[in-house]
């Protein structure tokens, strides 16, 4: 079976000369078709950098050194710029971190749904319009006809991120990028949209890579996962097998720092700094060892 998506021996770096970093070094990882698999590590590790790679929104000082991304088995690095922008939002989407910041305040609801359909399913207005309406009862908004005629900031954040939802699996796409979709929202929205997700990813098929620092998030919904740190892959594997037969000494960190409803709080161990600071001194040993960043 192809991979919807396939990374291999990625190398991401910003800057140029001497005031170069590696922000990814070597990641390679798949994702198969219908398969939701967790991205996750601490804040800095390269998550959100390997899918803004994927999506081709890397910084204006962001390069690729070496490797390459594949899509559906075509070499996305390599393709002309028209069709990349053609299969980003149809056939690959995202769903943004922040709700607020992620939809144009002066733009209603409705509007910003219908440019994305029309832009890639080649709608008229009012056939855009009754296909946000539907797209907007998918995802459970009560009264969707009137939530359409709303600007973002007079609705609520929950229902922000729904509408996020929506216009990521609007155009069915084979693959969802998921970046911390639920980071913003107070627990028992964090569940519902959750939930949500899931329930559209098995109605529509798409696999999804989802981003995340929450292993309880992962447990709930991620059939594989990818630990990251400082940039590389320290352990992948399926989800149950990693969360209960760690093999690296930083998946049991993370592990015994995780806050659990049957362990005590005092239970909780942060991760050791004698353990970040080995992870750091070898990623800068490999780039020692690496040409990637000096040119």
């Amino acid at each position: 079976m192809t991979a919807v998506l396939s990374i291999q021996d990625l190398h991401v770096t910003i800057g140029r000369g001497a005031r170069a970093a590696n922000v990814l070094r070597g990641v390679s990882l798949e994702v198969q078709p219908g398969e939701v698999r967790g991205l996750v590590g601490e804040s800095g590790a390269g998550k959100s950098m390997l899918g803004r790679a994927v999506l081709g929104l890397l910084p204006a000082d962001a390069w690729i050194g070496k490797g390459g991304i594949a899509f559906a088995g075509r070499d996305f690095l390599t393709l002309p710029e028209r069709e990349r922008r053609d299969l980003l939002g149809r056939q690959i989407a995202l769903i943004p971190q922040d709700p607020m910041t992620s939809l144009n305040p002066v733009k209603r609801v409705g509007d910003q749904i219908a440019r994305v359909l029309q832009r890639h399913l080649a709608l008229s207005r009012r056939q855009a319009l009754q296909r946000a309406t539907e797209l907007l009862a998918e995802v459970a908004i009560r009264d969707p006809q009137r939530v359409l005629g709303l600007y973002p900031y007079e609705i609520s954040g929950g229902m922000r991120q729904r509408v996020l939802i929506a216009m990521a699996f609007g155009c069915d796409p084979s693959l969802i990028i998921a970046d911390e979709p639920t980071t913003a929202l107070d627990v028992t929205v964090q569940r519902q949209v959750l939930q949500l997700i899931e329930r559209l990813r098995e109605r529509r098929g798409a696999a999804i890579l989802f981003v995340t620092h929450d292993l309880g998030v992962v447990a709930k919904i991620c059939r594989t996962m990818t630990v990251m740190h400082a940039g590389r892959v320290l352990e992948d594997g399926e989800t149950a097998d990693v969360l209960t037969r760690p093999r690296h000494a930083y998946t049991r960190a993370l592990l015994a720092a995780t806050p659990r409803a049957d362990r005590p709080a005092d239970a909780l161990r942060p991760v050791p700094p004698a353990l970040i600071e080995s992870l750091w001194s070898e990623a800068h040993r490999l780039d020692r060892l690496s040409i990637v960043g000096r040119t």
